[in-house]
C-alpha cells in the first residue's frame, strides 16, 4: 500500500493535472493516477486555447502540464483505478498494481466519444489530419467555408449541424443508422439550408484529402471534414461506487466548488456537466484544488 496522501486525482487530463499543480503549490501531497486514454491527447492542434496563438498539439500541452506538476512535487502514476471506497478519514483507491489512500479524491476521468462505425486505425488517421473533428466549439473556425458533414441521426446531430452552419453554407446531416429527426428539427434544418440525407451511411473512407461517405443506396458523398454528432458518455463508474449523485445526462453533479454530495469527493472537467473545453477543465481543476486545500485546512484546525 502506498503512503497516504492528501488527494488522489483520478485522470491525467487538463483538469486533473491543473489540480495537481495547484495542490502541489499548496504544499499538499497528491498523486495523479492516469490511464492514458483521455481525449486531450488525441487533439492534433488546438487553436482556441488561450496563450497559444499558433496552436498546440494536445499531447504537447499535456506534457507541459505534467512537467509543471512534477516541478512542484506532484506524483504521477500510470494505471487504471478499478475501485474507490469511502473509509473513515478518507478514501481507498485500488489499481491493478496497488492501493492508494487519501483524505480526498478528485475524479477527472473525462468522457468517451461515441465514434463512427469504421476501423479504429482509419478513424485515428482521419482524426490526425482533420478529416474527422469532434468539437465544433474548438475548431469550427478551421472548417469555415468547407464542405462539412455531420454524422448524427437525432436532435443532437441536428443541433451540431445548426451550430456549424455559421461557418459554412455547405453543411450536410448524415444518418449513421435510421434518421429519427423530429418535424421541428427538419423544419429548422430546412430553413437554414442544411441538407439532410436519410439514407444511412454504410462506410467512411479516406480518399486523397477528403472523407468519403458511402451510403447504403446511391452514390458516394465527399466532405472536407466530418463531425460525429453522436454524443459521449461520462466516465462515472467510480463516482457511482462512492455514492455520488449523477445527473440525468450521466455527468457527476457538483456544487460551485466542484464537490460532490459525498464529503471529500470532488469532480472536475468533462465528467461534470458543462462546456467540454480545455479552458473550462483547467478552471475546474483550479477550483477543486483550492476547495480541497481549504477543506483540509479546516480539518487540520
Amino acid at each position: 500500500m502506498a503512503e497516504p496522501v492528501d488527494c488522489i486525482i483520478i485522470g491525467g487530463g487538463p483538469a486533473g493535472l491543473t489540480a495537481a499543480i495547484y495542490l502541489a503549490r499548496f504544499l499538499r501531497q497528491c498523486v495523479v493516477i492516469d490511464a492514458g486514454d483521455g481525449r486531450a491527447a488525441t487533439i492534433p492542434t488546438s487553436h482556441n486555447l488561450p496563450g497559444f496563438p499558433d496552436g498546440i498539439n494536445g499531447g504537447d500541452f499535456l506534457d507541459r502540464l505534467r512537467q509543471q506538476a512534477l516541478l512542484y512535487g506532484a506524483k504521477l502514476v500510470s494505471g487504471q483505478v478499478e475501485s474507490i471506497a469511502v473509509v473513515t478519514g478518507g478514501f481507498i483507491a485500488q489499481t491493478a498494481v496497488g492501493t492508494h489512500v487519501a483524505s480526498t479524491v478528485l475524479i477527472a476521468s473525462g468522457v468517451v466519444n461515441h465514434r463512427p462505425k469504421m476501423p479504429a486505425a482509419l478513424h485515428d488517421q482521419a482524426l490526425a489530419i482533420g478529416l474527422i473533428r469532434y468539437c465544433p466549439v474548438c475548431d469550427g473556425f478551421e472548417a469555415r467555408g468547407r464542405n462539412i458533414g455531420v454524422l448524427g441521426s437525432d436532435s443532437h446531430g441536428a443541433r451540431e449541424a445548426e451550430f456549424l452552419r455559421r461557418y459554412s453554407d455547405r453543411v450536410t446531416l448524415l444518418a449513421q443508422c435510421e434518421m429519427t429527426l423530429a418535424v421541428t428539427d427538419r423544419a429548422r434544418l430546412r430553413d437554414q439550408d442544411i441538407t439532410v440525407i436519410d439514407v444511412p451511411v454504410r462506410s467512411l473512407e479516406i480518399e486523397g484529402q477528403r472523407l468519403v461517405a458511402r451510403l447504403e443506396r446511391g452514390g458516394p458523398l465527399y466532405f472536407d471534414t466530418l463531425y460525429p454528432g453522436l454524443g459521449s458518455s461520462p466516465r462515472t463508474d467510480l463516482a457511482r461506487q462512492a455514492g455520488a449523485k449523477v445527473g440525468s445526462d450521466g455527468s457527476i453533479v457538483t456544487d460551485a466548488h466542484q464537490q460532490t454530495d459525498v464529503p471529500g469527493l470532488f469532480a472536475a472537467g468533462d465528467v461534470v456537466e458543462g462546456l467540454d473545453q480545455i479552458s473550462v477543465a483547467t478552471g475546474h481543476g483550479a477550483k477543486a484544488a483550492t476547495a480541497i486545500h481549504n477543506l483540509l485546512r479546516e480539518r487540520e484546525t
